[in-house]
């Protein structure tokens, strides 16, 4: 108890207090900044590094409204929870991953991207117990004011930032999407989401129900499989899967021969190359990227068990992400009678589990509604330009980074057909570019300005899921071409963000009126 509340008060003072000399602070107790960085998850902490290393000049901060880094790998605590990306390619591109494994568990990923933040020094510079609620751009001064809410005291602080990073994903880590499930108040068991996993659940021994047909669903499933007496996965329709090793073979031989960041570069480019090629022809030939992961799925399940109904979907590969199977897991349970999964519509919940309308009934003492994520761009921060809400539906994204008539202002957005953090790295690239060039030049604002007078139809995010689907009208569009367009391409993206003028047709620079005084920078 001592040494939690030692702890506790040192969390707080090191909270509480801010180094003079990374920033300024007014006669009105507002600090000002160069870059404030929302979200301290792995976004987060990679642009920091970037920022740190490559406009070493910039005073920042990350805001974090939780007490601790990770973001979604410190937030998500089910059984089994892992990467769907290999590491090689979800790692920072400054920081190599050294193990062989390349599929990782959570806490794997969540002390890499720890070690990454202690390592570079970010870590200081993260205020935890920060939630950002609001954020006002003032072309007059060039200048973002943020309003932050402390988790500890409740009192609302106020910051100014030049610049605005806003690296909090694009999860609602508040409230997830709760299906509606007809009679689930009948059920006399135990009902979990996997967003909020219950410290206390065993379900050792005991029947479970998982619905839902995802990444978090074949996770999970021969995960609580290990220890439960049955566990069935209920899917209202099948989604594609593919097994791979966990373990690349590849890995164990250049970490042996090869300094570990070659080992990492060779590796890393290896799976990009992958990624790309196998994406690109799957689009390109719909039926024989059908046949070839059914193939892949028929090779692990038990013999003589049909394709159809579970392992057939009604669309295409990758109009929804492709679920990966690390070492068969999931059809190694189902082969040994821990799991399986039963394709339908639920009719009602009952007292003892559920009812689907072909009138099979699944037994269950725990049902875990594995039904997806609600989408809220930039955490619900409500953003203000000049006096005006933004309205994010009604803008356009410039090169999936910036969007129209928000000045200043960068969204860390991955990729939805590979790793994350392969865009995220990108990201950071750019936006230091882009903060050099001004200050070189002497332009204080930045702003994407979208050339004709209608907006384009075409959705920012282009998948069919269903977490997608419910929330698309609320998210940026793009348009049919560079720099509006969104290529999921990471080859494509390095020659647009790394290698071609930082400036172009779509971006205008301008000085503010009465632009504001730089703060100093806070040593590294």
């Amino acid at each position: 108890m001592l040494g939690w509340l030692i702890s506790q008060y040192l969390r707080t003072v090191a909270t509480e207090t801010v180094d003079p000399s990374s920033a300024t602070t007014g006669e009105d107790d507002v600090e000002r900044l160069d870059v404030l960085i929302v979200g301290a998850g792995i976004s987060g902490i990679g642009a920091a590094c970037h920022l740190q290393e490559e406009c070493p000049g910039k005073s920042y901060v990350i805001l974090e409204a939780r007490e601790a880094i990770g973001g979604t790998w410190d937030i998500f605590r089910y059984p089994g929870i892992r990467s769907d990306s290999d590491m090689f390619t979800l790692g920072f591109d400054f920081e190599p991953w050294e193990e062989a494994e390349a599929i990782a568990d959570g806490p794997s990923i969540l002390e890499y991207v720890n070690r990454t933040a202690r390592k570079h020094g970010v870590d200081r510079k993260v205020r935890f117990g920060h939630r950002v609620v609001g954020a006002e751009w003032s072309s007059e001064s060039a200048t973002w004011r943020i309003r932050a809410e402390r988790r500890d005291t409740g009192a609302m602080v106020e910051f100014e930032a030049g610049f605005l990073l806003g690296c909090s994903g694009y999860f609602d880590y508040d409230e997830p999407h709760r299906a509606e499930l007809t009679g689930i108040e009948k059920f006399e068991g135990r009902v979990v989401h996997p967003q909020f996993w219950p410290e206390d659940l065993d379900y050792s021994g005991k029947r479970v129900v998982v619905i839902g047909s995802g990444a978090t669903a074949v996770t999970l499933v021969p995960a609580m499989a290990e220890r439960a007496e049955h566990v069935t996965m209920l899917q209202r329709s099948p989604t594609y899967m593919v097994s791979m090793p966990a373990r690349d073979p590849l890995a164990d031989l250049l970490q042996r021969r090869l300094s570990p960041k070659r080992a990492y570069a060779v590796l890393r480019w290896k799976n990009v190359l992958l990624q790309q090629i196998s994406f690109s022809l799957f689009r390109r030939f719909p039926k024989a990227a059908r046949r070839l992961l059914t193939k892949n799925v028929a090779d692990h399940l038990p013999q003589g068990y049909p394709i159809d109904p579970d392992f057939n979907p009604r669309y295409d590969v990758w109009d929804q992400r492709v679920c990966l199977i690390p070492d068969a897991d999931l059809f190694a349970a189902m082969k040994g009678g821990d799991a399986s999964i039963a394709t339908g519509t639920i009719e009602t919940f009952t007292e003892t589990g559920v009812r689907l309308t072909s009138g099979q009934e699944l037994e269950a003492d725990v049902i875990v509604t594995a039904t997806g994520l609600k989408l809220k761009l930039l955490g619900g921060i409500e953003l203000v330009v000049d006096g005006e809400p933004v309205d994010f539906s009604e803008t356009v994204g410039y090169k999936g980074i910036m969007f129209t008539g928000v000045p200043n202002m960068a969204m860390f957005f991955g990729y939805t057909n590979a790793s994350w953090t392969l865009k995220v790295d990108l990201t950071g690239h750019w936006v230091c570019r882009l903060l050099n060039h001004m200050e070189r030049e002497g332009f204080d604002k930045a702003v994407a300005v979208w050339p004709e007078e209608e907006l384009p139809d075409i959705p920012f995010v282009d998948l069919m899921s269903g977490y997608v689907l419910r929330h698309l009208h609320e998210f940026p569009r793009q348009g049919p071409e560079v720099p509006w367009k969104l290529h999921q391409n990471f080859a494509r993206d390095i020659v647009l963000l790394r290698r071609r003028p930082v400036i172009d047709e779509g971006l205008e620079l301008s000085s503010a009126p009465s632009p504001r005084e730089s703060p100093e920078a806070i040593p590294a």
